[in-house]
């Protein structure tokens, strides 16, 4: 009987302009002046695939993240970008959040498509209802939708979106010259979907793609968020602070995809870590020492006031929070509102040390180590149900990912926790998943 394969990391690279720690543009080692050069974004695409990461992924919003005055904001649209970076990678997977509630699904359903093809399979979507009042007033409206019909929305959303994946068979061109005929008749069929939110008639304009579908993932972890994950997600993003949160959450939202029809192994479990990386600690605790300092107090608070819910503005930086609300009265992002608030409560933060705690990775978790102590706590959460994989978040780039790449992931291949190479040829390959059946030819 052959033996079972070991099981193994899934990496992603998180890339985030100049990087993750909110300071990181101030730092010397980085180069914020290159944020909209597509050749910086291509560099550090070829260092992700040079690690043999499963994907890298960029995030997104429909507003400005963050104040332009204090930090270096802004920048591409993901899914345009991530097409030029489709041409100068191999094997690398590309996901990109796109927002269910400020799109409709035929737009982003061709959009996916369209990057599967030009990638050749190595397309991701992480799904997003999005999650501040800004982003309503780009479009529109005065208030941001309800946190749960968002959910019911997105739920929709998904729904049409993957019809219209499957509006083409497989093997619907033909190209049969000789009868002047592309595709035989009903191999592309519409869709005609009639629901509360939408009404397409469908069917796509893009054939099939190669992945059938792109690898969906998701990032929410409110309780709406994760019985949607349980259901569409084969990829989760969050953010844990502690083993035993990531355990709990872990098994929670594992626990949940029976009742879908779903297995455990249908779904990848990704926590976000931001490793600042040194020749010995006392070198990575003077990196993160140095970031620190270089933070500008009038963007953490301006960032904190958004997590939370509450303005923060005129109060003592060196004081304790105020009361704050209830997590039920957050119509923002609720799990990462009940992070910071027990994060807080738990090791009686200040302000001022809360958003220093919260500069490297917004609520993920920020561990300072030599390459051994960080390849440690990937090895630990992995190997004691907390984490399928890693969501990795330099600090600072370009180096933050070189020193991931070059110092941290050998240490994890050498230990038999990582792939040398790359096996497959699609994002769904490499997180070992397998392509959506989509529809069959109806025998003559």
């Amino acid at each position: 009987m052959p033996a079972e394969t070991p099981r193994q990391f899934h990496l992603n690279a998180f890339l985030m302009n100049a990087g993750h720690h909110d300071a990181a543009w101030r730092h010397p080692r980085t180069q914020p002046e290159r944020i909209t050069d597509l050749s910086y974004f291509q560099e550090l695409a070829r260092t992700a695939e040079r690690g043999k990461l499963d994907s890298l992924f960029l995030a997104d919003g429909v507003a400005l993240w963050g104040n332009a005055r204090y930090n270096a904001v802004g920048g591409f649209e993901p899914l345009t970008l991530l097409s030029a970076l489709a041409v100068a990678t191999e094997h690398i997977g590309l996901i990109a959040t796109v927002s269910t509630t400020f799109n409709e699904p035929f737009h982003v359903a061709r959009k996916f498509a369209s990057l599967d093809h030009l990638s050749g399979g190595r397309a991701g979507w992480n799904i997003v209802t999005s999650g501040n009042v800004a982003e309503a007033r780009n479009f529109g409206r005065e208030e941001h939708p309800e946190h749960a019909l968002r959910y019911e929305r997105a739920s929709e959303f998904l729904d049409v979106t993957k019809q219209l994946w499957d509006s083409w068979r497989d093997d619907a061109p033909v190209i049969d010259r000789e009868r002047g005929v592309y595709s035989e008749e009903g191999a592309v069929s519409a869709i005609g979907h009639r629901g509360t939110h939408f009404r397409v008639d469908g069917p796509l304009n893009v054939q099939r793609s190669p992945q059938g579908h792109p690898l969906l993932v998701q990032a929410g972890s409110s309780e709406d968020g994760k019985e949607f994950a349980a259901r569409y997600a084969e990829a989760v993003f969050t953010a844990q602070q502690t083993l035993a949160d990531g355990q709990t959450f872990y098994k929670d939202l594992k626990s949940r995809l029976a009742k879908y029809g779903r297995g455990p192994q249908q779904l990848k479990i990704l926590p976000g870590i931001c490793p600042v990386i040194g020749g010995t600690e006392a070198e990575a605790l003077a990196l993160e020492g140095e970031l620190t300092e270089l933070q500008v107090p009038a963007y953490g608070l301006q960032q904190l006031s958004g997590m939370l819910g509450t303005d923060l503005t005129g109060l003592p930086l060196d004081g304790p929070l105020p009361d704050l609300p209830e997590e039920q009265d957050i119509n923002g992002n609720k799990s990462r509102f009940t992070l910071v608030a027990e994060l807080a409560r738990r090791e009686e933060l200040t302000i001022r040390q809360l958003i220093a705690r919260l500069g490297g990775g917004r609520g993920h978790r920020v561990f300072a180590g030599t390459p051994e102590q960080i390849a440690d706590q990937l090895e630990t959460w992995f190997t004691e149900g907390a984490a399928d994989g890693f969501n990795i978040m330099p600090p600072y780039l370009p180096g933050g990912l070189d020193d991931f790449v070059d110092q941290v992931v050998p240490l994890l291949q050498d230990r038999g926790l990582f792939r040398t190479e790359y096996t497959g040829h699609t994002l769904r390959d490499h997180y070992g998943l397998e392509r959506p059946a989509g529809r069959t030819a109806v025998a003559s």
